[in-house]
């Protein structure tokens, strides 16, 4: 089953399902440039109008959405008759997407107390923390995804590492076969060297780590309290890993007005120390219940202004550096083709998020679009995909490549022209590792380039607000359930909210757990 050109209407101005922020009912609304912005406007006939700023940049919306895919799907569903997204997930049989990252949350339960928290971790009142063995079932029943069982895990809450069986959960989730394993963690059981050392040990391979900025105040405003200290002291506990560095990725919530100057300093911190950060993943704030309408006027913000405060803040980026999600999609479909086999394939709606590459040789920072014609690199690949789908020509030419040489000839033959050579910075052969990630196939080659560059990108999580159902049905980051349900992110933290179903029925109330924990 391979991708194919989305149907997803494009331009401007458009109409798409979206939801009413008061009671959630399913309403159209209007998506239409302003002022050189994108902006959302919908009306309910029992809560009134609503309006916000979907994408500050125009013209990145109408790029963005040229990369839209329809993805390859679920072959067996949970729910097999569902007719109405977002409210029948399960993963149901009107998605689009099968699971790239799956998150499990082990506990609700926290060892800090964060104003932006989603997981509205340590209010509610009761404790949502599943069994070890419920926790198997969540992650054998997404390894049982078909065609593609899924690949990458994340475990996070709450604070996943203080889960009385952490160490016992990412064992097993090596032993059933996930090839990255993850954990999004505040850190403050990493200021422990120990601790990191043994998360390797059993199996972990990248820390989410939680970083909202390189000043006390961002850690006051968003945390609560200064933690910038403990920060840069887990980020030295993940460097002295053994026998390499425990990759980590700076994870910073973004509030306007809070800290988004700090983005671009953020960016500069990760290329000096990247030996050990492999990445920096912005999440705009979403807004999750009621708030004044001034105050998300105020604290919006959306992936455009990421990059274009990028290209203000520092020397080396561009806000044209930045592709969506799904711009990469035809690497995964001509590799599924060559190997005979369905490959993760990112085929996110092209507004979730952005991204860029950039490589770092001896303190130059270059991204990867400067010396590669993205746009002609991926156009060539997914009409490759389709030729070989159809004449099997190109499939015979991979399956004889034996040799690494033979390999990077036959990539610069046909993909070549679309990278320029004399902009190619010293250190960095990139036909050289698209070659061995086109025709090679397996997880080395993958990060050998990823351990050659650093990532920089956003994911703008869904609230109410901005809320878009297209953007539901081809989520890839989905959340596991002790019901053997599997649930888009945006489902699941934001719109029907099943967060709070799916922890209500899999919880005790707060003042039993604390009996039974004395």
């Amino acid at each position: 089953m391979a991708i194919q050109k989305s149907f997803l209407q494009k331009g401007l101005p458009k109409e798409i399902m979206s939801l009413c922020p008061e009671c959630k009912k399913i309403i159209l609304a209007t998506v239409y440039e302003k002022n050189g912005k994108v902006m959302m406007r919908k009306t309910c006939r029992e809560h009134g109008d609503f309006e916000d700023i979907y994408w500050s940049d125009v013209d990145m919306y109408l790029k963005a959405e040229q990369w839209a895919y329809d993805g390859k799907g679920i072959d067996n569903p949970k729910i097999t008759d569902a007719t109405t997204c977002p409210y029948e997930c399960g993963l149901c049989n009107l998605h689009l997407s099968h699971t790239c990252l799956a998150l499990v949350d082990l506990t609700n339960r926290c060892n800090l107390q964060c104003p932006i928290c989603f997981a509205n971790a340590n209010a509610t009142g009761y404790v949502y923390e599943p069994s070890f063995d419920e926790v198997v079932q969540m992650m054998e029943n997404l390894r049982a995804e078909r065609p593609v069982p899924c690949k990458a895990i994340q475990f996070a809450g709450g604070e996943p590492t203080i889960y009385p069986r952490f160490f016992d959960v990412i064992k097993k989730a090596k032993q059933l076969g996930f090839a990255q394993i993850q954990v999004a963690t505040n850190g403050l059981k990493l200021t422990d060297p120990d601790f990191c050392q043994k998360m390797r040990d059993v199996g972990m391979n990248t820390v989410y780590l939680q970083f909202d900025g390189l000043q006390e105040e961002n850690y006051i405003a968003t945390r609560g309290r200064n933690l910038l200290d403990l920060k840069l002291k887990v980020i030295e506990n993940c460097r002295k890993v053994k026998p390499k560095p425990l990759s980590t990725v700076l994870v910073p919530t973004v509030v306007k007005t809070v800290n988004d100057n700090q983005v671009g300093e953020i960016v500069k911190f990760a290329v000096k120390n990247s030996d050990v950060i492999r990445a920096v993943n912005f999440q705009p704030v979403a807004f999750t219940g009621r708030i004044d309408k001034k105050q998300l006027e105020k604290q919006r913000y959306t992936l455009t202004d990421l990059a274009i405060d990028l290209e203000r803040q520092t020397d080396f980026l561009k806000r044209e550096d930045f592709y969506p999600v799904p711009v990469v999609a035809p690497v995964s479909d001509l590799v599924s083709i060559l190997s005979d086999r369905e490959e993760i394939t990112f085929t996110a709606h092209p507004h979730c998020g952005l991204a860029t590459f950039v490589f770092i040789h001896d303190g130059e920072v270059t991204p990867i679009p400067r010396f590669v014609d993205v746009e002609g690199l991926f156009q060539r690949m997914e009409e490759l995909a389709v030729k070989a789908k159809k004449y099997q020509f190109f499939i015979k030419i991979a399956k004889k490549l034996k040799k690494k040489g033979d390999l990077q000839k036959t990539f610069d033959k046909y993909f070549g022209e679309f990278i320029d050579k004399n902009k190619m910075p010293e250190g960095m052969d990139i036909i050289e590792v698209l070659s061995d990630i086109a025709f090679e196939k397996d997880k080395k080659s993958v990060g050998k380039f990823t351990w050659k560059t650093l990532m920089i990108g956003a994911m703008h999580f869904q609230d109410v607000y901005n809320y878009d159902i297209e953007r539901v049905r081809r989520c890839v980051i989905h959340y596991a359930t002790p019901d053997d349900r599997i649930i888009p992110f945006c489902a699941y933290n934001g719109g029907p909210t099943f967060r709070e179903e799916v922890e209500k029925n899999f919880s005790i109330p707060l003042k039993e757990w604390k009996t039974r924990n004395v």
